[in-house]
């Protein structure tokens, strides 16, 4: 009797799951294993948010393991250890994994190979279970990796891309003790967002077919729409690997322009993955001496800026774990750019809340935006005032997170203090926390470039 384990990661489902297939394949039973690491549930990263959609995702995995004959065990333990010796227990000969890009996922991998190694077993590491293409498959003459994103787009577009892979037909578990299922509470103690978005594969695949039937076609006008709320809502899934990126792709390849924006993600994991240091770090530094405010940083935070579309962008992020991509522009240059705040302020407070945050979309986007990353246009900043009034020109996405200003009518709630004074004393919303001007003349300044 062979036996495989299938380590689960971030790539929580069973169709389009390169690590599965290969684990059911190559073996005649398969231990599909998903370990709680005391690294990860006691460390920064770990959050109530992202601990809720976890949980629903794993009973999620496990409801349809069990559909093909299988279920999920569960684990709690250093990771390496905790295979190594399940491994030892059923005398595994492969153990398959996804491959990853941050530094943890990198000292795991690490541990997981040289623990395994001393009983002669092997690591098979897959590539192409997170991403589209695999971080370092194309790169740049004379270089590990693409800055400039439009130059990657072409060369990823043009790359063949891996079959999108069905589940297995039947999971067949070897006699093992299955464990206990974590609640949110086991992962993560604290409150969660009151509209939190629902885990799990098969919630991930009805947004999919939701998506793929109709939506997706008009992603190029209406991307940008805030009110419209017309993107796909599958980022989440994508970080949990409730949902293959590589099917999605593969599903929208009707609409470029979504397909464009899935491509930035893969962009993302290759700049990481060559400069991990950015997850910290500037990738190309200005010499920013940052301003220190925590009045300005918690206004900022609680979406009590006196400009009110930078606070419907915070207030929707407190309220359901998510926030509109384009929104994240705007609250994002509001705060490095206007407020001339260190954007890792601004990437920690995301990683406190977003369900969606991962190491190279959460950091590297951050630093697109604070003009320290990829950008080829790092001094550009963005007026709220003007964003506001082209992309919520009615103003229903303020007035659907701001209620204080439910009650003005049209684009006039996008500048409340151009209202009757006693209005807005009324309403109990605050005046803007800093000029427009007086913060783009110290941002130029501190740059030193127009």
């Amino acid at each position: 009797m062979t036996v495989s384990i299938a380590l689960f990661t971030r790539d929580l489902r069973v169709h389009d799951n390169p690590v599965l297939h290969a684990a059911a394949t190559s073996a005649e039973h398969v231990i599909p294993l998903f370990v709680l690491d005391p690294a990860i549930t006691g460390g920064s990263f770990n959050r109530p948010n992202r601990a809720a959609f976890l949980a629903d995702s794993l009973h999620d995995l496990d409801a349809n393991l069990r559909e093909l004959g299988g279920r999920l065990v569960v684990r709690e333990g250093e990771v390496a250890e905790v295979v190594a010796t399940l491994a030892d227990e059923h005398d595994v000969a492969e153990v398959h994994v996804a491959g990853d890009v941050s530094a943890f996922a990198h000292r795991r991998e690490t541990a997981l190979r040289q623990r395994l190694q001393q009983s002669r077993r092997e690591l098979r590491v897959h590539d192409a279970s997170i991403t589209v293409v695999p971080p370092g498959a194309i790169t740049p003459s004379g270089n590990d990796h693409f800055a400039i994103f439009t130059p990657y787009y072409r060369r990823w577009a043009a790359e063949r891309k891996r079959p999108v892979l069905a589940p297995p037909e039947r999971v067949s578990l070897p006699k093992v003790r299955a464990g206990t299922l974590p609640k949110t509470a086991d992962i993560c103690t604290g409150d969660t967002a009151p509209d939190l978005p629902a885990g799990g594969e098969r919630a991930a695949r009805d947004l999919l077919r939701h998506w793929l039937d109709g939506p997706v076609d008009d992603y190029g006008s209406s991307n940008d729409d805030l009110a419209g709320d017309a993107t796909s809502r599958l980022s989440a899934h994508l970080h949990f690997g409730t949902l293959s990126a590589t099917e999605l792709v593969s599903g929208a390849h009707g609409s470029p322009e979504f397909v464009r924006q899935v491509c930035w993600r893969d962009f993302h994991h290759q700049v990481l993955a060559a400069r991990p240091k950015s997850s910290t770090q500037d990738y190309r530094g200005h010499g920013d001496r940052w301003r220190r405010s925590e009045k300005d940083l918690t206004a900022w935070q609680e979406g009590r800026t006196g400009y009110p579309i930078v606070d419907a962008g915070m207030r929707q992020l407190l309220r359901e774990g998510w926030m509109h991509n384009r929104a994240r522009l705007i609250v994002g240059s509001f705060l490095s750019k206007t407020l001339y705040l260190d954007w890792r302020l601004g990437a920690r407070h995301f990683l406190d809340h977003l369900v969606d945050a991962d190491v190279a979309n959460n950091q590297l986007n951050w630093q697109w935006v604070a003009g320290t990353g990829t950008d080829s246009r790092p001094n550009r900043v963005l007026n709220p005032i003007l964003q506001a009034k082209r992309y919520d020109p009615e103003g229903e996405y303020v007035r659907r997170y701001v209620p204080e200003l439910g009650k003005v009518a049209g684009a006039a709630v996008h500048e409340p203090w151009k209202l009757p004074e006693a209005m807005l004393k009324d309403f109990g919303y605050p005046k803007p926390i800093v000029e427009l001007k007086e913060g783009l003349d110290r941002f130029r300044a501190a740059r030193g470039k127009d």
